[in-house]
């Protein structure tokens, strides 16, 4: 008998539309999956059976009766534990919000459901969203696919987690400065950073809003953009015939090449001979400008996350892990003025970047500069967690302080992804140009 858990999310709608598989026994089948899990209560903050069933009812009704939504249409899929579940608890992996029940969805996950997405249930996450690692000792820390006694990166942890294991064929994360990329990269999947304001985060807890983005973590190139698709309300775009001949491809210099660890510094080079060998030309360049916003990225995060949550950490902080407490806090030591300032240096520096980048179809770097830490020594050893919590974000940091697009594509070897950034809003173009380098680098 087929084990359709293991499919891809795009396989799975295009089983349903054609009869070989049944929406309401594929999310049964998922369900049964999770629940002889042994990770399961790593992964799964909470699960919505009732609901899943529900919609894979109404999705089958719908294929049997040829009326199907979209090409996602009975698929089901995961949801990071910060998009508000109506009547389902969403408490953002701190116990700050222990308890909470929102009484309406999340706007995205209204959309979605509208396009006929099944919601299987909110995954684990870094508390309040604010790290990079996935270590979260409060709720729980879920596991690298590639070594379950590592941390499986952050924010949108168990989300990574929930697709690597095959405990969901797609899910819905976020990316503040690296979220959904870092746990894509370090569980072998591909995820997409949308351009901030593309998608709505009504109904998202916040964490700095004007950097905060929504985004899928999928196993394919092809389901990232029917995921897409599903989050707006439309038709995915076209990807076939995609090809890497003709395009230019630049390698950025500036930071994201520092302090490169071997195993991702390797898969990165090699990556870069299939590009070129599948017909791109690849250009080194430098943006030296990047180096100031990412330099203020203390006042930039902190000063708006504390803005955000500074009242409710200052009355019950105790029941926060102190390193991310401590994070927050860093944010009440800026005035006004700095965050202005750094937020006009952060424009001058975006201005500088399209100028340098106007002639390359994306911009290149590796994903995370490291490999997933082991989550017991972050625990013991403050210097490890200092040194990897700051590298871990560093790279993918610059997609979110220039404003981009990105995504980041497995490179074959464990834990190690290549980032393409793109400019602004250009998502449909970057997901061509993916599903390419996707095919190359295979």
């Amino acid at each position: 008998m087929t084990d359709w858990t293991g499919k891809s999310a795009a396989d799975l709608g295009r089983a349903i539309g054609a009869g070989e598989v049944d929406p309401v026994a594929l999310t049964q089948a998922f369900l049964d999956k999770i629940a002889a899990h042994p990770l399961k209560d790593r992964i799964y903050a909470r699960l919505t059976p009732e609901r899943a069933l529900a919609e894979a009812e109404a999705a089958s009704a719908r294929a049997k009766a040829g009326r199907r939504l979209s090409p996602l249409d009975g698929v089901p899929v995961s949801w990071k534990d910060l998009f508000d579940t109506a009547g389902v608890a969403t408490e953002a992996g701190t116990a700050l919000l222990e308890g909470r029940v929102p009484d309406t969805d999340a706007k995205v996950l209204q959309t979605a459901t509208a396009m006929g997405l099944v919601c299987l249930g909110k995954t684990h996450l870094s508390e309040l969203a604010f790290s990079g690692l996935g270590l979260n000792p409060v709720t729980a820390t879920p596991p690298s696919v590639n070594d379950p006694g590592s941390v499986a990166g952050g924010s949108s942890s168990g989300a990574a987690a929930s697709v690597a294991f095959g405990l969901a064929a797609a899910a819905v994360g976020s990316d503040t400065g690296g979220s959904v990329r870092i746990p894509s990269a370090w569980n072998d999947l591909v995820g997409l950073k949308t351009t901030a304001g593309r998608l709505s985060l009504e109904g998202a807890v916040p964490l700095a809003a004007r950097f905060d983005t929504v985004g899928p973590l999928c196993q394919t190139v092809e389901d990232a953009a029917l995921m897409l698709a599903a989050l707006e309300g439309r038709n995915a775009p076209d990807l076939t015939g995609a090809s890497l001949k003709g395009v230019r491809l630049a390698t950025l210099q500036t930071i994201v090449m520092d302090d490169l660890r071997p195993e991702p510094a390797a898969a990165y080079a090699a990556a870069l001979e299939k590009l070129a060998a599948a017909g791109a030309e690849i250009v080194p360049i430098e943006v030296p400008e990047v180096a100031v916003p990412m330099g203020d990225a203390g006042v930039l995060y902190t000063a708006e996350a504390w803005a955000a949550w500074g009242d409710e950490i200052t009355a019950r902080g105790e029941l926060m892990f102190p390193p991310i407490r401590a994070r927050f806090e860093g944010g009440k030591e800026f005035s006004a003025a700095e965050y202005i300032n750094a937020w006009n240096r952060m424009m001058q520096a975006r201005a500088a970047w399209a100028e340098a980048t106007a002639g390359f179809d994306a911009v290149l770097c590796p994903t995370a500069p490291n490999l997933p830490p082991q989550a017991d020594r972050l625990m013991t050893d403050e210097e490890y967690y200092v040194t990897e919590n700051l590298l871990t974000l560093r790279n993918t940091r610059v997609g979110n302080v220039m404003g981009l697009c990105v995504t980041t594509l497995p490179t074959g070897a464990s834990s190690c992804g290549i980032s393409l950034m793109a400019a602004p809003m250009e998502e449909d173009r970057l997901l061509r140009l993916s599903v390419a380098a996707e095919a190359a680098l295979a």
